[in-house]
């Protein structure tokens, strides 16, 4: 069985395309990136026939449409889920045959109500299971992306898939889930995407809990925070998403174009801090494009908002597709000739200095606050001592909590996440801001006094 995987480092995600006869190939869980799966495909000859997905999304929208619409392929998806697009509602214990290729549907509910795991059987060769996230490398994806009151209900649903759903399964099973360390929806850390199912029944934390009871008072604890845009995609995978062809791309406009257009708009600026820091359009969003791009952008920028761009040397096309992949259609411009032509015009610029540790360190001295605007987890293991911890995703609702009257000393784990902070910020009227570059890492390179938050 030959099977292509598609590593989406930024969402921790991972979309399979399956070899399934001499020509014929089936794709598991795909993004609405579609061009790097059609691309693939017709490298090596194959006509995609089948698109399985195993749950209805919250982190991505899901490409099934997409790809449907190019290659005529048939969208098999969970019943449960009731898709209102053209599809096939699979059934837990449905059998689906593809060139020859059994596939059997499996009930696993848990990280949401909906959700199927697929096992294709070829040959002599291993199961392979396509098990999304009702079991990963490591861990099992979060169940309460539904609501509050549902969480302990999926929660111990997803013990009772951890336990039976795959129990009849060899150990020699080869594991395909979709999420995957540096996913929201999980917590797993590591960087192996694919396993199988021996090694997980000996090694995986979550399959190591033999009580349902203590598994569902465990098991939530472990969730990361949860991205603001997450609730939106579930809603959009299940009515099916516009397709890619009806959404315009930004069109190139003036300073002057650009700066009439910024009235509706957020202008968010994806070129480096170095460069946000030096000058920059007062109020944009500084978002360096980067892994992590498409999750902060559906993180702090709302769903309603039209988009203006700034950039260096950024591929557009990409800054579009990442924008595309969490659900932005809205794309305004971009700033044609960047910062330069926008200075040249005489339009206004701001700045908001990057300091280093030393310069951060003299700076709290002089009476700066320090703000650390990583995850709890992160403060937790070491922190500028005094500093205020707000979570960059909570930063925009919490900004009260910060004085005007004295300069803010913010900072990450590198510099990116404190930038877009800085930037908040300033949108918010605070003057006196500073970026520490490097983050926290360059504070303990620089053995600066640093605090710890006590286990309870």
């Amino acid at each position: 069985m030959n099977i292509v995987p598609f590593i989406h480092k930024g969402l921790g995600n991972s979309s399979y395309l399956v070899q399934v006869g001499p020509d014929e190939a089936l794709l598991v869980d795909p993004n609405r990136s579609v061009e790097q799966y059609l691309r693939a495909a017709k490298e090596r000859g194959w006509r995609i026939s089948a698109l399985l997905e195993t749950h209805l999304h919250a982190d991505f929208v899901s490409g099934v449409r997409d790809i449907a619409h190019e290659v005529e392929a048939e969208i098999c998806a969970p019943a449960e889920g009731e898709l209102r697009f053209p599809h096939r509602p699979v059934k837990a214990g449905e059998h689906i045959g593809v060139s020859g290729v059994e596939i059997e549907a499996i009930a696993s509910p848990g990280h949401t109500p909906e959700h199927l795991s697929y096992v294709l059987r070829a040959g002599q060769e291993p199961p392979a299971l396509f098990s999304g996230g009702s079991l990963m490398v490591g861990g099992a994806a979060r169940t309460d992306l539904i609501s509050p009151e549902m969480t302990d209900a999926l929660t111990r649903a997803q013990f009772d898939t951890i336990k039976t759903a795959f129990s009849s399964l060899p150990d020699e099973t080869l594991l395909y889930p979709t999420h995957g360390g540096g996913s929201f929806c999980s917590a797993v850390p590591g960087a192996e995407r694919t396993s199988t199912l021996g090694l997980e029944r000996e090694q995986n934390a979550v399959m190591s809990i033999k009580d349902e009871d203590e598994f569902v008072r465990w098991f939530p604890t472990t969730f990361p925070a949860i991205p603001a845009y997450f609730f939106r995609m579930r809603p959009i995978n299940q009515q099916g998403p516009r397709l890619r062809n009806e959404i315009a791309a930004p069109p190139a406009l003036r300073p002057d174009e650009f700066e009439a257009a910024m009235q509706n708009a957020i202008i968010v600026d994806v070129r480096s801090t170095s460069a946000y820091a030096a000058a920059h359009i007062p109020g944009s969003l500084s978002n360096e494009f980067r892994d992590s791009y498409a999750t902060w952008l559906g993180w702090l920028v709302p769903e309603d908002k039209p988009l203006l761009f700034v950039r260096d040397d950024e591929s557009l096309e990409q800054i579009v597709e990442e924008s595309l992949l969490v659900g932005y259609e809205g794309f305004v411009g971009w700033l044609e000739g960047g910062i330069e032509a926008w200075d040249k015009a005489g339009k206004p610029l701001a700045k908001s200095p990057l300091i280093n540790a030393s310069e951060a360190r003299s700076a709290l001295l002089d009476g700066a606050v320090a703000l650390d605007v990583r995850e709890p987890d992160e403060f937790a293991a070491g922190h500028v001592a005094d500093a205020i911890s707000i979570p960059l995703g909570q930063l925009s609702a919490r900004t009260a909590e910060l004085p005007k009257d004295r300069p803010i000393v913010a900072y990450c784990g590198h510099g990116e996440r404190s930038a877009s902070g800085v930037s908040i910020l300033e949108r918010a009227g605070f003057e006196k801001l500073l970026n520490m570059d490097g983050g926290f890492g360059a504070w303990e390179k620089a053995g600066f006094t640093q605090e710890h938050v006590q286990a309870v």
